[in-house]
C-alpha cells in the first residue's frame, strides 16, 4: 500500500510535486531519525515505540549498521527497542523488560542514559524513593 504525499519541488520553489512514499518509510520515520541522531552522537542510547509488523525491517536495519539493540515485545501489537552504544544496551538487558515494574534505581539509570534532564531525573527519583509517584503497579 501506497500513500500519495506531497512534497515540494526544490527545482522551482513555486510548483510542487506529488510523488508516492510507501506506508513503511512514513511508519517507521521516528525510528529512521533516531538512528541518525545515535549516528552523529546525540544520543548514546535511544528507546522508541514501534508497531511489532516491523521488527524484522528494524532489526535488519540496526545489524546492517552495527548497532547494537534489545527488542522487548510490549501489549497492543507494540514493541520497544533500545538501541545504541553497546554498554548501554547491555544495562538495559539487565532491567525487567516492563517498564512500570523497574526499581527506582533503574528507572533513574535509565532516564540518564536516555538523555532525560539530569535534575528533572533526580527529583523523579526522590519522589519514587518517597512513595509520592509510583512506578505502575507497585504502591
Amino acid at each position: 500500500m501506497q500513500v500519495l504525499k506531497v512534497m515540494p519541488n526544490y527545482s522551482n520553489n513555486i510548483n510542487f510535486q506529488a510523488r508516492s512514499i510507501p506506508v513503511e518509510c512514513s511508519d517507521l520515520k521516528v525510528f529512521y531519525h533516531h538512528i541518525y541522531e545515535y549516528k552523529k552522537g546525540i544520543r548514546n542510547l535511544i528507546l522508541t515505540t514501534e508497531k511489532s509488523k516491523y521488527r524484522a525491517d528494524i532489526e535488519k536495519r540496526l545489524q546492517r549498521d552495527s548497532i547494537d539493540y534489545v527488542i522487548h515485545d510490549i501489549p497492543n501489537g507494540k514493541i520497544n527497542v533500545y538501541f545504541g552504544a553497546k554498554e548501554c544496551v547491555e544495562v538495559v538487558k539487565t532491567f525487567n523488560p516492563k517498564l512500570n515494574e523497574l526499581t527506582p534505581e533503574q528507572d533513574f539509570m535509565l532516564g540518564i542514559m536516555l538523555g532525560y534532564d539530569r535534575v528533572k531525573q533526580c527529583e523523579r527519583y526522590i519522589k519514587i524513593k518517597n512513595n509520592v509517584i509510583h512506578l505502575g503497579s507497585k504502591k
